[in-house]
């Protein structure tokens, strides 16, 4: 009751506010018999008797209204967890927000690809933590809400033949798919998919993008740029981050995405794999809310691998990572029903940085990605809520979380 009164209530943290909530509870009342369910002797007043007493109309007039007229127009470039970050919460703050994105829908690593009935793949990022505790919130609330699950699978170390257990620790997943979490953000949202912006300007205070076709947007207040960093670089040059963005070095990984007929004979569900081309494999059908049927499975290699052979063909990477599997594990292999491979060209990013967001307040530009933050799924949250929040106190607003986080 207090969170609400604060959030709401016009007189605010108003100390006369607390004799009002304390009233609702009965402390200068008398009971009231008899007893009901759940208001028990507490006085009860409907809602038609207490619209009678105030204004509700002029209330609602007053906290819905927009605070700024127009209200500014942001331009996301990626819907990635970091584009989609920035924008669901600028957007639960009441601005314009346009989010564009190269893929057919929302994601980035934040992905899963459905092959066909009973076969599906979470092939970029496989589970996350959570530490900080603004994304605990948010993953508390997904929770809640059936958006996200605690994967309990085991997962363990493999190399030189051994396996160890790693340390226990909360992993979650987006259900049906990781991909769950970014449709979540996204809802509402204004995203323009399969539109690959090409080039952006600023002139007279805004922003203008053009896409690889010559479609024109705009004009913008803010731009938000959300890619890894070289294309980054690329796309915002000769703005002086252009520079330092365009030394960032990211490695690209290989995914290779493979079905079994029946169950892989191991005691485990996810391994970190050392000494091998592999660097992660995992039992994607452990996870809670995935289909049934054949085994389906994740492979990841690893980044001095995957850079050394980015530009082979993914039929020619994806039965050499197979036997990597067979190598790392000691287990014939059973036969397949489904195998495929996927290039992420920039997977990884500098471990130590942790800078979340660049801003240039001079031509409002905000630059983020988990590249910025550490990387995994709770960096890129982190360095969109940051790069929400350079918006946000561009306009005189303090920055907060979105409708989850609040």
């Amino acid at each position: 009751m207090i969170d609400l009164n604060h959030r709401y209530a016009l007189d605010g943290r108003d100390l006369a506010s607390y004799g009002g909530l304390l009233w609702c509870l009965g402390q200068f009342d008398r009971p009231h018999v008899p007893e009901r369910p759940v208001f028990g002797t507490v006085r009860t007043r409907p809602t038609e008797e207490h619209a009678a007493r105030l204004e509700p109309d002029r209330y609602m007039a007053k906290v819905s209204r927009t605070w700024r007229n127009p209200m500014s127009h942001t331009a996301v470039i990626g819907a990635g967890m970091s584009g989609l970050t920035c924008a669901r919460t600028l957007a639960d703050h009441g601005f314009r927000v346009s989010v564009f994105d190269k893929g057919r829908g929302p994601g980035g690593r934040v992905s899963t690809r459905r092959v066909e009935p009973g076969l599906s793949f979470d092939h970029g990022a496989q589970y996350f933590t959570a530490r900080n505790p603004h994304f605990v919130r948010f993953v508390n609330s997904w929770r809640e809400q059936g958006v996200v699950a605690e994967w309990g699978g085991r997962v363990v170390k493999l190399g030189a033949g051994a396996v160890a257990d790693t340390s226990p620790q909360p992993r979650y997943v987006g259900v049906p798919g990781m991909s769950a979490v970014a449709s979540h953000l996204a809802a509402d949202l204004t995203v323009r998919r399969e539109t690959r912006v090409t080039t952006v300007s600023r002139a007279n205070g805004v922003w203008e993008l053009t896409d690889e076709s010559g479609g024109r947007y705009g004009p913008f207040e803010f731009l938000v740029v959300t890619l890894p960093a070289p294309q980054t670089a690329e796309l915002i040059e000769p703005h002086p981050f252009a520079a330092d963005l365009a030394s960032v070095a990211m490695s690209p990984c290989w995914a290779v995405l493979v079905a079994f007929d029946r169950r892989l004979d191991v005691p485990w569900d996810g391994a970190f794999v050392h000494g091998s081309p592999l660097s992660w494999v995992c039992r994607n059908s452990s996870k809670p809310g995935r289909p049934t049927g054949p085994d389906c499975w994740v492979l990841h290699a690893d980044p001095e691998w995957s850079a050394a052979h980015v530009e082979e063909t993914p039929a020619a990477v994806a039965p050499r990572l197979l036997a990597a599997l067979a190598d790392a594990t000691g287990v014939a292999l059973p036969p397949t029903v489904h195998r495929s491979a996927h290039r992420w060209r920039y997977s990884l990013g500098p471990d130590a940085a942790d800078r979340r967001a660049l801003y240039d307040p001079e031509t409002e530009l905000v630059v983020c990605g988990d590249w910025l933050a550490g990387g995994q799924v709770e960096g890129a949250f982190m360095a969109g809520a940051a790069a929400a929040g350079h918006v946000l106190r561009s306009v005189g607003i303090a920055s907060g979380g979105g409708r989850d986080g609040n």
